[in-house]
């Protein structure tokens, strides 16, 4: 397969930037913007973060086999020393290595002539991105970001994987405060957007869940007329927003009439669901293993996407049946030692967490239901309210127990559960990760169903890992 060609000549058209040395038609292997992991051949972008400077690491990329770096103009001269008299390496310098490295990006995207989704939203974003690409990749060559390289550094960095030239790619942009949007679709210019919802996630950077609104619309921006958008019809703040779309709309939800809509549920617990799809191809029949409304709809605005490019309704059937969520993220783990675990230990919300809960609710067949729940962070001054709430719905989930860890919010958490309902001997609070995957191990026995769900910052992989170690 044919690869994009990257050479300093390109860097410099789409940065406005300066060849300072080196060959400007030679072929480039890629760039990198970690000294430890460049490979050889590659460009060193040195970026500049919170923490750190690239610029003090450019002698060591230069040593792991860097091909040259690219620069601030300000430190040219402390670049052509770092390189060590290399004469042949190449610099390019830039006004800023940020900017320079998202103008790569676009202009890498651009060339590529593949097909953008972008998907954004305050839950949901990375599982909609998976089943998306599971869906067209029965008809396409498609590319996904990995993981969360979801920001002003990660996304440009994916972007850079269309020099493979995929027909579509499959992206997320993720956000924590206004603006952040506005540049990452300016970067991928989609002709696909996908809003999935608002929630309560970052609520502690925004003054309200209105204002986080504010902030994802930011996907609306700089839309031709013929971009798509795929919205959430079931959430207000999005539709009302979306009315300001300048290309074409196309609806998904389960509460609300809409383009592409989930009809005759049946909400089957650890065993997934099945609905009827009703779409404008036609309807369809679907049974997926993801658990909860949360994935259904998340599968809903990816069927959305696929049928935008043509892919028939059996083939998105087909697939809708063999998806499995990604690392962390709603996984159902049945141990062999007689534990089903469900691990959604890779972040959370209160929204979120509601979904999660409502799936240990409904789910059948256990012993007993236990819940071992993280604080939920970057919420701000609504963070005790929000906990309290959040315990409320554990004790409206019937827990047999719960395990609540963190800080003060957590505290907060497990006492509104009690507080709803819930024995105080059926209710324990741990402060660090380690603390409750001890009381996990000690208080669950086989034939348990256990929920592990919580921040990225409390750890609570950590307890999903020493549950699985302990029932392998």
């Amino acid at each position: 397969m044919d690869r994009l060609p990257l050479t300093p000549a390109d860097i410099v058209r789409a940065t406005g930037g300066r060849l300072e040395q080196g060959n400007p038609g030679e072929a480039i292997a890629g760039l990198s913007i970690d000294s430890r992991s460049i490979g050889s051949g590659e460009l060193f972008v040195a970026i500049r973060g919170d923490r750190f400077d690239g610029h003090e690491f450019i002698g060591a990329a230069m040593s792991r086999g860097a091909r040259g770096a690219v620069v601030e103009q300000s430190t040219i001269e402390a670049a052509r020393e770092a390189a060590g008299g290399r004469e042949r390496s190449i610099l390019v310098s830039v006004a800023n290595t940020t900017t320079g490295l998202q103008e790569i990006a676009r202009d890498v995207r651009r060339r590529s002539g593949t097909k953008v989704v972008a998907i954004t939203g305050s839950a949901g974003k990375t599982t909609t991105k998976e089943v998306a690409a599971e869906f067209l990749g029965s008809r396409f060559r498609v590319f996904r970001n990995k993981g969360n390289l979801n920001n002003h550094i990660g996304l440009p960095l994916s972007l850079l994987e269309l020099r493979s030239i995929p027909e579509v790619a499959v992206v997320e942009l993720g956000m924590n405060h206004p603006g952040e949007i506005r540049t990452l679709v300016g970067i991928a210019e989609p002709e696909v957007r996908v809003w999935t919802n608002v929630g309560d996630a970052h609520l502690g950077f925004f003054a309200s869940p209105d204002a986080i609104a504010d902030a994802k619309a930011e996907i609306l921006e700089q839309a031709r007329s013929t971009d798509l958008l795929v919205a959430n019809a079931d959430d207000d703040r999005v539709t009302r927003r979306a009315k300001t779309f300048a290309g074409r709309v196309l609806t998904f939800g389960i509460d609300t009439s809409a383009d592409v809509q989930a009809t005759r549920i049946e909400d089957r617990g650890l065993d997934g669901t099945r609905a009827v799809v009703r779409t404008p191809a036609g309807d369809m029949r679907l049974d997926t293993p993801l658990l909860g409304p949360g994935n259904l709809s998340n599968i809903l605005a990816a069927t959305a996407v696929a049928l935008e490019f043509g892919v028939p309704l059996d083939a998105i059937a087909a697939r809708a049946v063999q998806l499995r969520p990604a690392h962390h993220r709603g996984e159902l783990l049945r141990l062999p030692g007689g534990v089903t675990l469900i691990d959604d230990s890779y972040n959370s919300s209160p929204s979120a967490l509601q979904r999660a809960l409502h799936v240990i609710k409904v789910a059948s067949g256990s012993a007993r239901k236990i819940a071992v729940l993280g604080e939920m962070l970057e919420l701000g001054a609504h963070a005790e309210r929000l906990h309290r709430e959040s315990g409320a719905a554990a004790a409206a989930a019937k827990l047999d127990l719960l395990i609540a860890v963190g800080g003060a919010p957590a505290r907060a958490l497990a006492d509104a559960a009690i507080e709803n309902g819930m024995s105080a001997a059926c209710v324990v609070y741990a402060t660090t990760s380690v603390e409750a995957a001890d009381l996990a191990v000690q208080r669950t026995r086989p034939g348990d169903l256990v929920l592990v769900k919580g921040s990225r910052g409390i750890g609570t992989d950590a307890i999903v890992d020493r549950l699985k170690a302990e029932y392998a």
